[in-house]
């Protein structure tokens, strides 16, 4: 991995989405570890919200190695702040040839954005209950974005955040189909949908830059594991690759990455974090494991967080500062 400086009016509409995502995100804490990986269950094998609850609640037994590599961010790093300029969050629509339908992703534009330069992008993934507006209102990105940039420590960049759900119906399911494999299959079809529909359509619209060099994907929960599964499967479509409490639907770190020799050098920063209070640790500890004993060079970042909020602002603060420098 080369080292790029050092690694160092929400509407009423979409806050109701929002406190929905977030009942579905409690939701989530407690059953993901089993449904994500549903398509690798037994085809006799119910998976039930108690077996679930059982997975994610296992003990969390840490490594000397899984400490902090940053501190939490400061206080009010993720509240709108006065005087200073802010961006914009704009609807975008796209077709979308996985689903047959024409699709939404939120768009952060840097404030002072201009069709007279180019910009770097960042692809940001929601979880399995979420959908476009989750990083947007639960996290508040937007108002991490616009503090950050304002004090010169993030590159203006534009930020899509999609819905990771790549099916026809791709609306924020019922609590009691959150956790089918329907729903998490359209997780799985997103990979086709972001590279060959909305890749290309941000580039169309946007001032864009279209090379991997000025590429990066992240993602929280379900889009954690996305965010491993589709930026180290295509290295060349992203060179900065963000996983923040990456959910079980991970590959196993040898599908990651088979030839680690290869990757040493590829990207400009891979950087993984987890909460130390978060049933689904262990997901993030063996692909730390991997990297480590591949010499993989890589951010490996555990904090006092859980499965939340919290952790996923955190990490976006401390990521969005070291990509695209």
């Amino acid at each position: 991995m080369r080292n790029r400086a050092g690694h160092e009016a929400f509407s009423g509409a979409a806050r109701a989405t929002v406190l929905s995502g977030r009942l579905l995100g409690v939701l989530a804490c407690i059953l993901l570890f089993s449904i994500a990986g549903a398509s690798l269950a037994r085809d006799d094998e119910q998976v039930t919200p108690e077996r679930a609850r059982a997975n994610f609640a296992r003990p969390v037994v840490l490594g000397a190695e899984d400490v902090r590599a940053f501190p939490d961010a400061p206080a009010g790093f993720r509240e709108a702040r006065s005087g200073i300029a802010q961006g914009r969050v704009e609807a975008f629509f796209y077709d979308s040839g996985v689903t047959g339908t024409r699709r939404r992703a939120n768009v952060y534009l840097p404030a002072g954005y201009s069709a007279d330069r180019k910009y770097p992008v960042l692809y940001l993934l929601h979880g399995i209950g979420g959908n476009q507006d989750e990083w947007r209102g639960y996290v508040r990105a937007h108002a991490i974005l616009d503090n950050l940039i304002a004090d010169g420590k993030a590159v203006p960049m534009i930020v899509v955040m999609p819905n990771g759900r790549a099916l026809a119906d791709d609306r924020s399911p019922p609590q009691e189909r959150v956790f089918t494999p329907e729903n998490a299959a359209g997780f799985a079809k997103f990979e086709r949908d972001l590279l060959e529909f909305l890749m290309p359509a941000v580039e169309a619209k946007y001032s864009a830059y279209a090379d991997r060099e000025h590429r990066a994907i992240a993602g929280l929960s379900m889009g954690g594991g996305q965010s491993l599964n589709f930026g180290l499967g295509h290295p060349d479509a992203f060179d900065w690759v963000g996983a923040f409490s990456p959910a079980p639907n991970t590959r196993p770190p040898v599908e990651l990455l088979p030839d680690p020799e290869a990757a040493r050098e590829r990207f400009a920063l891979l950087y993984l974090s987890c909460g130390n209070r978060d049933g689904l640790i262990n997901v993030s500890q063996g692909v730390h494991a991997y990297l480590k004993q591949h010499r993989v060079t890589h951010v490996w970042n555990v904090d006092n967080h859980g499965h939340d909020g919290d952790s996923w602002a955190n990490n976006l603060y401390h990521f969005a500062q070291r990509i695209f420098r």
